[in-house]
């Protein structure tokens, strides 16, 4: 059984595979790590298992890991089925590298985008040559929504709604306004914009925010939340090969 865990932004993500079937999948906060993570491999007699983090990962996580029989922690130097041509690979975020895995192994030779909405919006092309050629990093709806009331004297601090409209008649529909059809505006405008560049494009929409955009985007999507948990399974399987 192989057993994958990501450590976000804000919260750990943790799955485990049998093959590439996803046989029970957790997610929890990074405070409890020490708690979750022991019960789930001895549930499933975990024998192989990556570690993905977007921060620094305490040494004490490591060592626990380090008694599973296969263990290794994704980096920039992590063996992939892909060739990066990001002009500093060494600070292309470990969670990227993950769905771009994800992309190479579900869509191979395909020219696909994959859209990050989650802490940040991030933005990442594969060619058909399954190559990586690099992406962008925009701000999520969340940062969004804390900047207007953290930058402004009287602005209040909002969350996501579906109840919104184009013209915001107060101040708290004019924020939703602004964030929400901010935000689908521009991954719409991205996806035109690659559409118009590269032929055949495919377009994966993954992330926390994925169930919320999915809905309201105009272009012709895969919406799939787990995408970097495929990801992270996919390299874990080609390193152990």
């Amino acid at each position: 059984m192989n057993l994958v865990i990501d450590i976000g932004n804000t919260q750990v993500k943790a799955a485990v595979f049998e093959l590439d079937t996803v046989q029970e999948q957790i997610v929890f906060d990074e405070i409890h790590f020490l708690d979750e993570i022991p019960k789930i491999i001895n549930k499933y007699k975990i024998s192989h298992c990556i570690l993905s983090s977007v921060k620094e990962t305490k040494q004490e996580y490591i060592e626990l890991l380090q008694e599973i029989n296969f263990f290794i922690q994704l980096n920039s130097t992590t063996k992939v089925p892909f060739r990066n041509l990001y002009s500093t690979p060494n600070t292309l975020g470990i969670d990227r590298i993950a769905l771009v895995v994800a992309a190479v192994s579900q869509f191979p030779q395909n020219n696909t985008l994959i859209i990050d909405a989650g802490t940040c919006i991030t933005y990442d092309f594969v060619n058909s040559n399954d190559e990586y050629l690099g992406g962008a990093i925009s701000p999520g709806i969340h940062i969004r929504y804390k900047s207007l009331h953290n930058y402004t004297s009287k602005l209040p601090e909002l969350s996501k709604t579906e109840d919104y409209f184009l013209i915001g008649k107060s101040t708290s529909e004019s924020i939703h306004s602004g964030v929400i059809n901010g935000v689908i505006n521009e991954i719409n405008g991205v996806i035109n914009q690659y559409q118009d560049d590269f032929r055949h494009l495919t377009v994966v929409l993954t992330g926390g925010d994925t169930k919320f955009l999915s809905k309201q985007l105009k272009n012709s999507i895969f919406a799939n939340q787990n995408f970097l948990l495929l990801g992270l399974n996919k390299i874990l399987t080609f390193n152990n090969q």
